[in-house]
């Protein structure tokens, strides 16, 4: 089963749980308020394999419906309530009760506009500024309080499935495609060139060059003063005659016998990149572009042709670990005719059990076999308070805005999730998450203060940009290490995402799941940080699976010491661990606790006091076990950041200090505001001002447009990423607006306006102003061309930012 989605290829549709290939999707797995918190269904290129799967388990095989007018009607915001968060009729009480106020004089939950630039409402029709639900987005396997739960959040009981009703049960971008599309043996060469295309007469596209400039595309964009940025920059387009710049960088020449013929041109001496010339394979993956892998690695990994033999030295010598410790665990049970004699002579034979379980400890430990192969030597990595990091976040987390967010000033950059299995099967999309630019490849900032110089650190080896997969079991996690250790030469670490709530991912046992399992979990990073080479592990976990019952302190005891089933094997020896300031269950509802993140911390700074305590020597860690971040300050233990609600460097500022976190990671505050990295290392709020912001919006549409292409596909690509940008870049109010700082993530602002026409419309929450502003840059949207916002059912997706 396919899905058509007016780009130039059949985008397929999944069918098994990219976790778990045994287990069928199922569109009834997700409940109503799922489907309504994540209305898109439609199955886009570029889509990774999880947000493929959850559109299925969403919606099926739905299409979505609209009005008449193309309008949007907007559902009930239902969604189940976690405790302490206000009712619906609460909210819409809230205007008429007075509002609390904290010792400042600021009204709690209201961003604190000045009087000269709000709006009175009584006096306009103009909209209320919406809710932004994010965890509403996150609400996979939720259900309302009044249906009935299920067994695995499938579906059943009374009353079955709730219909769709609304133009909200799916979510299209309409079609991005050329009303005539050009032959790809034509798209690249002259007029009159030979005809090269392999179908011959039987070939259902164009070969007429100029009919397809005058019938086939829409004219060329008069943006970027009519100039192709990709041929500004490469010196050639590889969209060619498909490019909605293509006057650019053609002209029409006259030849010996008088016909005049259309050629392409290229630029004598093409702009070199930051890497002295063009990158191999730039055509097909954009300007600049690293991690790359070619088209026949990629089948060979789908045929299992690659070995991935570490992994499978390892993984061979767990099994037997596993077995003999199965085995030791059997024999040291009790039979029943010892259980009876316990039974009759008491404590008579309790000192012959504890002598018995001591020699049965000393038997595991005779039995105990090194690993094949100790870990190799590390890059060390380093995290300080210069190096403030840009979270991994689903959809949003694309290429092109990393590469904005490098631009201001994000030190450390990641990856959006990808799942282990669609890696290992050479899946393009999940590959494509894998692609970073050159400029990620750059060293971070590194200013040291003289206690916490790192031994043996070279920043000039040190790069931004790290992947991070998913994976819920050792061998897929051991292989996924080893592939990407081999495929990926510029990768500065391998995340391992244990905060990920979302059900598709749980249910299997991966994500936030892995919290539960901490033996487990330890031997997966164990095994990754054997495999890896000199690639780096870290982790990043949540403060645990339930609400208001954290279990992080314990496993970051366990990940720093090595857990009592590590015997002689040491410490995980992951290099960092970053904490997200919420539980599983909790998701994105109410704020981060920092204040657990600071217990977590104040422990992982002292637990190398700790280590000389351990008076069992047979478990003293073995140097090439210590995690690659060794100091003056903790020589071998991992760095600890923090991650939860930084919107401003005074929130960024009080965690280092405060909390005692190494750095922090930057999730929705980087989607709200870019030049929040800027404001860390400026170390004061700037204020930016509309043209300002609308130059951040141009800079990502370049870097969309020699990602993506700049043909017809490519400017709607390119559109549809910055319109989901645009739905949270316009939270922002500017800070030369508000009364009292800093800004507050729970602050919703009442109806204001801008300094000017242009600062209004960049902080308007109407989807058709997001348009407007995407036109300034790619032109009049593609006739067919639509965007369901999410806000339209309250909801912003932030879909693998654990």
């Amino acid at each position: 089963m396919a899905q058509q989605n007016g780009d130039d290829e059949v985008v397929p549709v999944p069918q098994n749980n990219p976790m778990n290939p045994e287990e069928r999707l199922e569109s009834s797995t997700a409940d109503s308020s799922t489907k309504r918190a994540h209305p898109q269904s439609s199955i886009l290129p570029g889509d990774s394999e999880l947000t493929k799967a959850e559109k299925v388990e969403r919606h099926g095989d739905e299409h979505d419906s609209t009005t008449a007018s193309g309008d949007i009607t907007e559902p009930s915001a239902k969604r189940r309530r976690l405790d302490g968060e206000p009712t619906a009729d609460a909210e819409a009480g809230r205007a008429a009760e007075p509002t609390r106020e904290d010792t400042h004089g600021r009204k709690k939950g209201v961003a604190p506009i000045k009087k000269e630039y709000l709006i009175d409402m009584s006096r306009t029709a103009e909209p209320s500024a919406p809710n932004h639900d994010d965890d509403a987005a996150e609400a996979s396997g939720k259900q309302h309080d009044d249906q009935q739960q299920t067994v695995g959040g499938r579906g059943g009981g009374k009353g079955g499935k709730e219909k769709n009703r609304g133009q909200n049960k799916g979510r299209q971008f309409g079609s991005s495609r050329d009303e005539i599309e050009l032959c790809k043996s034509r798209a690249n060469v002259n007029e009159f060139d030979e005809q090269a295309c392999r179908f011959g007469e039987k070939c259902k596209f164009e070969h007429d060059i100029r009919r397809y400039l005058k019938e086939g595309k829409r004219g060329d964009l008069a943006t970027f003063a009519g100039q192709c940025p990709i041929f500004e920059v490469k010196g050639k387009c590889a969209a060619g005659w498909r490019c909605r710049f293509a006057l650019s960088h053609a002209r029409e020449v006259e030849r010996d016998d008088g016909k005049k013929e259309l050629v392409l041109v290229e630029k004598e001496a093409p702009v070199a990149n930051g890497n002295g010339g063009l990158n191999k394979g730039e055509d097909e993956d954009g300007v600049g572009v690293v991690n790359a892998i070619s088209n026949q690695q990629k089948i060979d990994l789908r045929k299992k042709k690659v070995k991935t033999a570490k992994a499978d030295r390892y993984l061979e010598w767990l099994n037997k670990q596993q077995e003999e410790s199965s085995k030791s665990h059997k024999a040291s049970k009790p039979s029943a005719e010892d259980a009876e004699n316990t039974a009759v002579n008491g404590d008579v034979t309790s000192t012959t059990s504890n002598g018995q379980a001591n020699a049965d400890k000393q038997d595991r430990r005779a039995t105990y076999t090194e690993p094949p192969f100790r870990a190799g030597e590390k890059r060390r990595l380093y995290y300080g308070p210069e190096t403030p990091v840009l979270a991994p976040l689903t959809t949003q987390g694309n290429l092109p805005f990393r590469r904005l967010c490098v631009s201001l000033g994000a030190q450390v950059t990641w990856s959006e999730m990808a799942m282990g299995i669609p890696l290992l099967q050479g899946e393009k999309g999940e590959w494509a998450l894998m692609k970073a630019h050159e400029s990620e490849t750059t060293p971070p900032a590194y200013r040291p203060k003289p206690d916490n110089v790192v031994l043996d650190y070279d920043n000039s080896r040190d790069l931004k940009f790290g992947a991070q997969i998913a994976a819920n079991k050792p061998w897929l996690a051991l292989k996924t290490t080893e592939i990407l250790g081999s495929h990926c030469p510029s990768l500065r670490a391998i995340d391992l995402n244990c905060g990920c709530p979302i059900e598709l991912v749980c249910r299997q046992g991966g994500g936030s799941q892995m919290l539960d399992t901490p033996a487990k979990l330890e031997k997966t990073l164990r095994g990754m940080n054997a495999v890896s080479g000199e690639t780096p592990i870290t982790v990043k976990i949540r403060m645990g699976t339930k609400d208001k019952q954290p279990t992080a302190e314990k496993l970051c005891q366990r990940l720093v010491l090595g857990g009592p089933e590590a015997q002689n094997e040491g410490p995980a020896g992951v290099a960092c661990v970053t904490l997200h300031g919420r539980s599983k269950q909790q998701r994105y509802t109410r704020s981060a606790d920092w204040e657990y993140i600071a217990s977590c911390a104040s422990l992982v700074n002292k637990l190398k006091a700790q280590k000389a305590e351990v008076t069992d020597t047979t478990r003293e860690p073995d140097a090439r076990d210590l995690a690659p971040s060794s100091g003056k300050s903790g020589e071998g233990l991992p760095y600890f950041c923090g991650n939860g609600d930084v919107l401003s460097h005074v929130d960024y500022n009080e965690h280092i200090e405060k909390a005692g976190v190494d750095s922090c990671m930057i999730a929705r505050g980087a989607l709200i505001k870019p030049w929040i990295f800027e404001e860390i290392a400026a170390n004061q709020y700037l204020d930016k001002s509309a043209s300002e912001r609308l130059r951040y919006v141009e800079q990502f549409v370049r870097n969309g447009l020699e990602y993506w292409g700049s043909d017809e596909i490519g400017v709607g690509t390119t559109r549809r990423f910055l319109l989901e940008w645009l739905s949270f870049s316009c939270r922002y109010v500017p800070v030369g607006i508000l009364e009292y700082l800093p800004p507050k993530f729970g602050d919703r602002p009442p109806a204001f306006r801008g300094r000017d026409e242009l600062e209004t419309l960049l902080s308007s929450s109407n989807y058709k102003d997001w348009i407007k502003i995407s036109e300034m840059f790619l032109g009049p949207a593609h006739k067919d061309f639509q965007f369901q916002p999410k806000h339209k059912s309250n909801s912003y997706e932030i879909e693998a930012e654990g």
